[in-house]
């Protein structure tokens, strides 16, 4: 919306620094911003919900655009933030430490944790793994550069203040990008991402949701399986985004509980039973070269321990904020 509504900012340069704005502003003539937001929700769900009905394949080069738009966006918006660091106009002064952006660490922690995704396509085409550890190791050594790169350059850059949660936003402004084809490129490019993974995404959790309720020798009736299981996937995430557009609230939620679980709860089990069936398929004669040097069942105790303090901790945190409301 900051980037299309015409009412309350400069259409030319869109969101103005430290701009403010209510979801009963304004946007174009009559309509309000919650107005023109639960309109693109609509359109959203119409032109991309029907997917969800159907088979995603060859998404190969669909993929590759998107790592193409994703790369050019992230490394714009890095050299942007160095050069207005390096001549001066930074405006971060970020404190050493701050408790209550806890909550949405965890939240931004669960989309950094996405990047393990990508590694089963890195693992397989490689025919002798005799150094895939370290490979792995510099893969996520990678990633850690570039996501810190990111991070500092934005803290450094904009005022805590003015930071927006949607943080390619925060290049929409005339006095940071002056080309307005870039101003809208990087506006826009999370309309652009998430319309290319929306597909891909409902179309796996549909499938999961098979996985999960399937039981040996059944088959689904048509209705449950071409119908309902496209709609219990589709609905959910579209009346959660209908309900709200706090991006901060989203993301401190589903990283408190939903994160916390993906990271630390789910892995901890799924590897702990995993190495008790390899046991019993192998028994112990079977020497891994591959081999974590966290294989040791302390390890998952810790996760899980870890995990629980992270629930309590997060949990107190969002009780004690909403007090202080």
């Amino acid at each position: 919306m900051q980037v299309t509504c015409t009412v309350t900012s400069n259409h030319s340069c869109s969101v103005e620094d430290g701009a403010k704005y209510n979801d009963t502003d304004k946007c174009w003539g009559p309509i309000r911003r919650i107005d023109a937001y639960r309109i693109y929700l609509a359109v959203f769900t119409l032109l991309l919900g029907p997917f969800t009905f159907f088979n995603v394949q060859k998404t190969k080069y669909l993929q590759i655009i998107t790592s193409l738009m994703r790369w050019l966006a992230f490394i714009t918006m890095i050299i942007v933030a160095l050069l207005r660091i390096a001549k001066g106009q930074g405006e971060g002064h970020p404190p050493l430490a701050q408790l209550s952006g806890v909550r949405n660490l965890f939240g931004v922690c669960v989309y950094s944790f996405m990047c393990q995704h990508s590694l089963p396509s890195l693992i397989t085409p490689i025919s002798k793994k005799k150094h895939v550890n370290k490979l792995v190791l510099l893969d996520y050594i990678l990633i850690l550069g570039f996501y810190s790169l990111l991070s500092f350059t934005a803290i450094y850059c904009f005022r805590n203040g003015t930071l927006m949660d949607m943080y390619t936003l925060n290049f929409t402004n005339c006095d940071i990008v002056s080309i307005a084809f870039i101003r809208y490129f990087l506006g826009l490019f999370p309309v652009f991402t998430i319309s290319t993974n929306f597909p891909i995404i409902a179309v796996t959790l549909r499938n999961n949701w098979k996985t999960l309720f399937h039981r040996e020798g059944g088959t689904y009736p048509w209705v449950v399986d071409r119908i309902f299981f496209p709609v219990i996937t589709l609905i959910p995430p579209v009346i959660v985004a209908f309900c709200t557009h706090d991006l901060e609230s989203l993301v401190g939620i589903t990283g408190a509980y939903a994160g916390n679980g993906i990271q630390y709860i789910i892995p901890a089990f799924l590897a702990y039973y995993s190495r008790k069936e390899t046991q019993l398929t192998f028994r112990n004669g079977t020497l891994n070269k591959h081999l974590s040097p966290f294989r040791h069942t302390f390890w998952i105790g810790f996760v899980l321990l870890w995990g629980l303090f992270c629930f309590l901790f997060v949990t107190a945190n969002i009780i004690l904020s909403e007090t202080k409301v």
